[in-house]
């Protein structure tokens, strides 16, 4: 039967010094725990760290899956199990055990760690069976400890022991008290997986993109396609097979297995066999745009007559899955893979690339069968093939037209991302000599798919010859364009790949080959698709090189936040205003001078809140050019302005679903302040030079040291935008308004820097403390960091007995400046009264008020003595 957990509760009775133990034990575990990053460090955690505090054996970490009700095991500590050479013990690490059992459920139910002695649970018959097989190890007593994630279960820590009654009232307490961390670092470890199982797939498929794009053969699609899947399955086959040109059958196009030796006789009657389609399997598979999952003894049953299926059974593949292969909305093929467990995202991915060698390879054979007898297609296709490049390109396209064609190309026409206009993306200047201006006026205006000559064009089925002297009759800008090179006629052909239009190319010449031109506009769809995808690969490669560059960039300060040190009245205040709007998304507007930290504060907020599982990106007004700042806060596209090479995605949309900091936003001109509001107020944005509305989902953290109000008066910040920016202020205190945090404050800095310098200094002298009060220190903690920095630079031992201070600060001169309307002696004592509030009461010697008077400690007592200054006037006020 179970054991209670005993009360975790520290009795009255319990000595100081047991508690004090274990404090100190909760507090190095939670530290030690705070350094996980793997699996590795888990079990380091319990089979060296904790075992030296309190005897087990072994441990193991089990998973809930609550989509089939089961748990299973998730980490082990092998080398300390004694069960690990048992024979059923691969069995039970690969195993799921329901959760509906009552060990498990007891587990469930109770908030405390809970033992249980295996002797009176193991036979009960619904008990999972480490449990006995634990007890023929040797282990007598099991401690289960409930992992939670967000107030849902997520697993169990198992503590196994072979000493019954093992488990004492202080090691309990111990895995209650570290067993949110634990959950934490658990679920830290998942996610580090999940992150590191995307990057592989991402590094897949991007090789396996690689490779693919190598393929021109039926036999290179076979080596790279049996290379890749090879590493995500390396004992199972698979087959692609292609829709034949009835399209009522299909046949193996490309095979590929090591269980069945090539000349066996079923496996090379399923290799020449053509299946009908409608078959029950493969019909179901088109129709899908997921991959499926078929089990071979169900479909046996269920009377699918298919050779192959008897010959996936002879070869031991219990389960296959079907994705169909496609290019647009045409269905090529089908890849069967014997596979268990299906990584959807993944084989999508892998088909995707497929189709596009598949289509690849099917538009090379269909040329080569129809169009063998020109061998300048050969040619043209071996110059396009190894094309990955727009100037690649251009340079082989021309040289064909040229060379072989003896015709220039006037245009090549892309359909943009927005599918409506069309942008030039190759042509021949030189066609043009005789009217560069036209040419260049009309290159400049954009035209669209409705645009009369392209909406012909892109509507035919094999493209449109224009007769140029026929059309430059009805005064068409474009005709008469054409009418200055002296060519005869412009043939203008749709370029697709599939079924999706490209663009259009159009060519100048007397006369051209139809069936030529169809060959050539089929290569040059096929470049044009693999440069566009290549494009968006790099792309693609680009802004995450180019995240994680900015991601290195923040992450040395990302974990800093034990510089915002500070304990009094003031920095309480702050603090709580934190707490109280972390958790909540709504705009945050830190204020303070320059130097108090504001954007610690900032971090602070966005760690503490639900985003903080996301970067925090920062974007400081003041640095960026006014030119510059709309094309960084909201991105531009590729060509959007002189410069603009590339797209670039805006710090508005690199912090969707996390916190963009805005500091000094007090220096943003009015226009781009305008804009920011727009983008605040609505939600979404559009990048300069796009037209797609982007919705977004950012928490704006603002920070300025400007009076904004003063800045509204004065018309250099808009009403509106303070406002929506002043919906939770937070003010932080200069450091001369918050005195008792500038000691912690120094030791803080004083440690730092005797790192970074390679110094010893361990203490500042009582006299440099008080110093360091009497300033008032108008940069704040930035410049006591800075005086602090040169101070131990300078300073020969290991005691800072020394500070280098500015005699006369400019706010102590302004104080005195602003003093009212007084007489000589009570200015005078005004003063005085000041000067000894900030030195303590402290009269003579460093630090004290007559060091900063400047002036003999006997003088000060006198002057004191004449002006009636006691110590309530600078005690206690």
């Amino acid at each position: 039967m179970k054991k209670e957990a005993d009360t975790l509760n520290v009795s009255p009775t319990s000595s100081k010094a047991s508690l004090e133990r274990e404090r100190k034990i909760l507090l190095d575990l939670g530290n030690d725990i705070t350094k996980v990053r793997d699996k590795n460090d888990l079990i380091v955690l319990f089979s060296k760290r904790i075992k030296c505090l309190y005897y087990f054996t072994h441990t193991i970490v089990t998973l809930i899956d609550h989509k089939d009700e089961t748990y299973s095991a998730f980490l082990l500590d092998n080398e300390a199990s004694p069960i690990r050479t048992h024979a059923q013990y691969q069995q039970m690490v690969k195993a799921r055990f329901p959760l509906n059992e009552p060990f498990i459920q007891a587990a469930l139910a109770s908030d405390d760690p809970i033992s249980f002695v295996l002797e009176d649970i193991m036979n009960n018959p619904q008990s999972p069976p480490f449990l006995k097989v634990n007890y023929e190890g040797g282990v007598r007593e099991i401690l289960m400890t409930k992992l939670m994630n967000a107030d849902k279960p997520m697993g169990f820590i198992h503590i196994y022991t072979d000493k019954p009654g093992g488990f004492s009232t202080e090691f309990r307490s111990i895995m209650k008290g570290i067993a949110s961390q634990l959950s934490g670092a658990v679920s830290n470890i998942l996610k580090n997986e999940d992150i590191l199982n995307q990057e592989k797939e991402k590094s897949f498929l991007l090789d396996f993109s690689n490779d693919i794009s190598c393929v021109r053969t039926k036999e290179d699609l076979e080596k790279a396609v049996s290379a890749s899947l090879r590493k995500i399955n390396p004992l199972g086959g698979y087959v692609i097979r292609k829709i034949n040109d009835d399209g009522l059958t299909m046949s193996a196009y490309v095979y590929g297995s090591e269980a069945i030796p090539p000349d066996d006789e079923l496996l090379q009657e399923v290799l020449s066999a053509k299946f009908p389609i409608e078959d029950g399997l493969q019909n179901r598979v088109l129709d899908s745009y997921i991959p499926l999952l078929f089990s071979t003894e169900r479909e046996i049953s269920r009377g699918i007559k298919s050779i192959y299926l008897q010959l996936w059974k002879r070869t031991g593949y219990k389960t296959m899955v079907g994705i169909r292969l496609r290019i647009a909305d045409r269905n090529l093929g089908i890849l069967w893979l014997a596979i268990d467990e299906v990584n959807i995202q993944l084989l999508k991915g892998i088909c995707h690339q497929i189709s596009i060698a598949m289509a690849n390879i099917m538009a090379n054979e269909e040329v080569e069968t129809k169009q063998r007898e020109q061998g300048f297609l050969i040619d043209f296709s071996n110059d396009i093939a190894s094309v990955k490049t727009k100037p690649e390109f251009e340079t082989a396209v021309f040289k064909v037209l040229e060379n072989l064609l003896h015709t220039k190309l006037a245009m090549i026409q892309v359909i943009a991302s927005d599918g409506f206009h069309l942008d030039p993306f190759m042509y021949d200047r030189s066609l043009y000599q005789n009217a560069v201006k036209d040419f260049d006026e009309i290159v400049a205006n954009r035209i669209n798919i409705e645009e009369p000559y392209t909406a012909r064009v892109l509507s035919s089925e094999s493209g449109v010859v224009f007769s140029v002297e026929d059309e430059a009759k009805t005064g068409n800008v474009f005709a008469l364009l054409w009418k200055t090179t002296g060519f005869k006629n412009m043939y203008s052909l749709p370029l697709r790949a599939g079924n999706q239009n490209l663009g259009t190319i159009w060519l100048l010449a007397d006369s051209l080959s139809q069936l030529m031109l169809k060959g050539i506009c089929a290569q040059i769809s096929i470049a044009i698709a693999n440069i566009q995808a290549n494009e968006k690969v790099l792309a693609y490669k680009k802004q995450l090189e180019q995240e994680n560059d900015y991601l290195k960039e923040q992450i040395r300060t990302i974990y800093n936040f034990a510089e915002i040190i500070g304990s009094g009245d003031e920095m309480e205040k702050v603090y709580h205003l934190m707490s109280l709007v972390a958790d909540s998304n709504s705009t945050v507007l830190v204020l303070g001078e320059t130097g108090t930290g504001k954007e610690l504060i900032a971090r602070a907020i966005h760690n503490a809140s639900p985003r903080k599982d996301k970067l925090m990106v920062k974007v400081n007004c003041a640095a960026l050019p006014a030119n510059l700042i709309e094309s960084e806060l909201f991105g531009h596209e590729r060509g959007a302005f002189t410069g603009a090479l590339d797209r670039r995605i805006g710090k508005f949309e690199l912090a969707n679903h996390s916190t963009l900091f805005l500091d000094e936003i007090g220096e943003m001109p009015l226009e781009a302040q305008a804009k920011l509001l727009r983008v605040i107020q609505e939600r979404e944005l559009e990048r300069i030079g796009g037209k797609q509305t982007i919705k977004i989902d950012v928490r704006i953290i603002a920070a300025t040291n400007r009076d904004l109000e003063e800045e509204v008066k004065a018309g250099r910040f808009r009403a509106d935008l303070y406002y929506r920016l002043n919906v939770f202020p937070i003010s932080l205190p200069p450091l001369r308004d918050r005195m008792e945090d500038i000691e912690p404050l120094s030791y803080f800095f004083v440690s730092k820097f005797s790192k970074n310098t390679g110094r010893r200094i361990t203490k500042i002298a009582p006299g440099v403390i008080q110093q360091l009060r009497t300033y008032t220190w108008p940069g704040n903690v930035r410049e006591l960091e800075h005086l602090i920095e040169r101070s131990v630079l300078l300073s020969p031992e290991g005691v800072l007995k020394e500070v280098f201070i500015p005699k006369t600060s400019a706010s102590e001169k302004n104080e005195v400046a602003l003093l009212p309307n007084q007489s000589l002696e009570e200015v005078e004592r005004s003063y005085i009264i000041e000067v000894l509030k900030r030195s303590s009461g402290k009269i003579s010697g460093v630090g004290g008020a007559a060091e900063i008077l400047d002036i003999p400690g006997n003088t000060l007592h006198s002057k004191m003595k004449k002006l009636n200054i006691g110590k309530a006037d600078y005690f206690g006020k």
